[in-house]
């Protein structure tokens, strides 16, 4: 009986180390499918990365055209519309915002304009002052360049930028007389961009100022025509900044 009782228990321990066994070869075979779906998963992700720069470079390149159509028909503007998404880049990064590194925010700078495909050559080239009739339909371009791009998904924020980058923050500007916080916040910081780019260039009229200039007139619309932060981070960035976001946009 002894004998047995004893074979019994190296059976039932032998079936216990089989079933062990069988039971650690198991794990390892789901560790190993764990690993090849990690690495299925590490793989998906960087074509999708892939994918995503492959399709921001096409979207970049497509506002960057847009934003050229609208340039070509002014030869006195040059490079405004990238000169003025570096400078107001420049200018939130400074004040530390988020939207700095958003890309829908540069495809806003970069397509400020294009509502005045819509404005008639006298109107936009007038070199005397326009007339009240004029000045309205001037003044509808942000309206006509947000109903241009509404309906494309990708531009996202980019059309706040657009339909609101002449509201003022005393409530004075066009076309909704938006003011302080209810003005989109990178409209408020594009205001600031854009007076620079303005005040600095050429014009058939007139040379440009210089940025010293520039920022003793901006400097006097802080808090009535500019955005308090936007306006002191403008402050805060040095000459060499400005000078070098210039140059590369000649």
């Amino acid at each position: 009986m002894g004998h047995v009782g004893a074979d019994s228990r190296d059976a039932e321990l032998a079936e216990l180390r089989a079933e062990l066994d069988r039971q650690h070869k198991l794990a390892a075979e789901k560790e190993r499918q764990l690993e090849r779906y990690a690495a299925d998963l590490r793989e998906t992700f960087k074509q999708e990365r892939a994918r995503a720069q492959q399709l921001r470079a096409s979207y970049v390149a497509t506002v960057r055209a847009l934003a050229n159509a609208v340039e070509a028909r002014d030869a006195y503007t040059g490079k405004h519309a990238e000169r003025v998404a570096a400078y107001g880049l420049a200018i939130a990064r400074q004040a530390g915002l988020k939207l700095a590194d958003d890309p829908q925010v540069e495809f806003g700078f970069l397509l400020h304009d294009i509502g005045k495909v819509a404005v008639a050559d006298a109107i936009l080239f007038k070199p005397e002052p326009l007339s009240p009739g004029e000045r309205s339909l001037m003044e509808l371009h942000p309206v006509v360049g947000w109903e241009i791009l509404r309906d494309v998904d990708f531009l996202g924020e980019a059309k706040d930028v657009v339909r609101s980058h002449h509201e003022r923050w005393d409530g004075r500007g066009y076309p909704d007389g938006l003011a302080g916080e209810d003005i989109p916040p990178a409209a408020r910081v594009f205001a600031v961009a854009d007076t620079l780019d303005a005040l600095t260039s050429d014009r058939p009229y007139r040379p440009g100022r210089s940025f010293d200039e520039a920022r003793v007139i901006i400097a006097e619309g802080d808090g009535s025509q500019f955005d308090p932060v936007a306006a002191a981070a403008f402050a805060a960035l040095p000459n060499s900044t400005l000078e070098a976001i210039a140059e590369a946009h000649q």
